[in-house]
């Protein structure tokens, strides 16, 4: 064989090699560029909505679009995610359940035991946000309700205050999901946040149960911001992706909740209707990165 000819078919392959390399190269290009997120919106996600797969995993999918942590994620699970670099964005584990809360005085003493052993924990994991929840009617009026959590959430502020807790209850719709939770309203959760009076107590505002019960989100958002701690996301009607199939406009509502000066975490609390739901999960990030 002549050194042209050698020369010649050396050639060829290395093109060949470089032509079937080229694919590859560009997905990861894509996949490095498709996420170019712009810093203004610390994300985070729910890990019950992904509860079929395992939290290592979840946890590199997260860290790789560029979340900053997941929610929902108690002290067992917290070692996981400090592996990853990544924190727990709202921990949990302290409450009984949604049903069972600070409005009913009958648990006051589990509540105040848990809460005070959680908020000794998550100060101690190096976290700030642990959630709570105001329980079910079950007959007892609102006002009555509302004064039985400021007064049982009071007595563990003061530890929440000095640990650097932030203590969050969850509004939650009670027309589709949640039938007779009390803290259903944005102006009753504002008015806890009054009565309890401390820094350290806040609302989780999660946008797809408030738009359920209340609707107006941006101008609910805009007048009571100073009490909002933390948002969830999650597409109207059915809880599913954020983008086009639904009647939320969230690129909007996010800009509303930037303009408030808001710093800390969004998560996304959706649950995936799509095949791939890591894609879908990449594409609400993209959505809410404004």
């Amino acid at each position: 064989m002549s050194n042209n000819r050698r020369k010649l078919i050396k050639n060829m392959l290395a093109g060949s090699a470089a032509i079937a390399a080229t694919p590859l190269l560009g997905l990861q290009s894509v996949r490095e560029d498709r996420l170019p997120l712009k810093g203004n919106v610390k994300h985070s996600v729910c890990r019950w909505c992904f509860g079929d797969m395992p939290l290592e995993q979840l946890c590199v999918e997260a860290k790789e679009m560029g979340l900053v942590g997941i929610d929902l994620v108690g002290p067992k699970d917290w070692a996981t995610l400090k592996q990853h670099q990544l924190i727990s964005t709202m921990c949990n584990g302290a409450e009984i359940s949604l049903t069972k809360g600070w409005n009913n005085l009958q648990y006051h003493a589990q509540l105040i035991k848990n809460y005070t052993e959680h908020i000794d924990l998550v100060a101690a994991a190096g976290y700030t946000n642990l959630i709570c929840f105001s329980g079910n009617r079950e007959g007892m009026a609102d006002v009555v309700g509302l004064q039985n959590c400021a007064d049982g959430l009071k007595k563990i502020m003061a530890l929440a205050e000095k640990k650097g807790v932030v203590i969050h209850m969850e509004l939650l719709n009670s027309k589709i999901d949640h039938k007779d939770y009390m803290c259903d309203k944005t102006p009753w959760g504002v008015e806890l946040c009054k009565r309890i009076g401390s820094p350290n107590f806040k609302l989780l505002y999660d946008i797809y149960h408030m738009q359920i019960d209340e609707g107006d989100v941006i101008r609910t958002i805009q007048n009571y911001h100073p009490y909002i701690g933390h948002y969830h996301t999650a597409g109207v009607p059915g809880r599913h992706e954020i983008d086009e199939s639904q009647e939320l406009f969230y690129p909007a509502i996010m800009r509303a909740i930037l303009a408030t000066g808001f710093k800390n975490y969004v998560a996304q609390e959706f649950i995936p209707a799509q095949q791939n739901k890591l894609e879908s999960l990449r594409k609400a990030i993209q959505i809410c990165d404004v």
